[in-house]
């Protein structure tokens, strides 16, 4: 991890959404080999971990009980439900990071970009549109 030489200087967040299937991931990881001093936000999420999914690298993996009392605490930057699961970005996280001068990026949906806008404004939103039928 490396932050910016300026001791007094804020990090930038930037949020990458797009509709799901379209790819957001896999562009996300090269930006990350490219940029390595971009740091990745790691959301919470209630859904089952996948094949090759690392809890604390692609998500926080838990529980919906922990998820709704981390929710009631006001623990959450954004939250949303997508396909019955829950997913939600740490304020803590997000904050702490930002403060010390890091950037970093984001993989959220469109909605919970939008929420995430209304609670932290000045970021750097970035959608990704879904290749063309043609």
């Amino acid at each position: 991890m490396s932050k910016k030489d300026t001791q007094n200087l804020e990090g930038l967040y930037i949020v990458v959404s797009a509709p799901s299937g379209t790819g957001k991931t896999s562009v996300l990881r090269e930006v990350l080999k490219m940029c390595p001093n971009l740091l990745f936000s790691v959301s919470y999420t209630t859904r089952p971990r996948r094949p090759g999914e690392k809890d604390g690298k692609d998500y926080y993996f838990i529980t919906e009980e922990a998820f709704k009392e981390k929710l009631d605490r006001g623990e959450f930057a954004e939250w949303e439900e997508n396909y019955g699961y829950l997913y939600g970005t740490s304020s803590k996280t997000m904050k702490e990071f930002l403060q010390k001068g890091f950037d970093l990026v984001l993989d959220l949906d469109w909605r919970g970009a939008k929420n995430l806008k209304k609670n932290y404004p000045g970021g750097v939103f970035v959608f990704i549109l879904p290749p063309s039928k043609r």
